[in-house]
């Protein structure tokens, strides 16, 4: 799943427990064996859900740190690679956009 299909879920995620707060709130003065029950396993799923997304980001927090860990490594490593590199990515630029005028 790319980045930003996977933040776009996460924000409707985020959206839908708003949603579903407000519903168990507009919802709590209502009466009724069935209608209590529903609101019970809403507020569990809306828990879990919670929990779910707080490890789903933690992780991506994770994956991001090793990633920044593993470039500053690799720049500490290889600085003249990394110059080269930058130069020709700015050389290639340069060509396109002079290209484009």
């Amino acid at each position: 799943m790319n980045e930003v299909t996977r933040e776009k879920l996460t924000s409707d995620f985020k959206t839908l427990m708003e949603d579903v707060q407000e519903l168990l709130k507009a919802t709590s003065n209502q009466t009724g064996e069935s209608i209590a029950d529903l609101r019970h396993r809403l507020g569990q799923k809306l828990e879990y859900g919670k929990q779910v997304l707080s490890e789903q980001e933690r992780a991506l927090r994770e994956k991001a740190e090793v990633a920044k860990a593993s470039a500053v490594a690799y720049l500490e490593e290889k600085p003249w690679a990394t110059v080269m590199i930058a130069a020709a990515v700015g050389l290639l630029l340069g060509f396109l956009l002079r290209r484009r005028d």
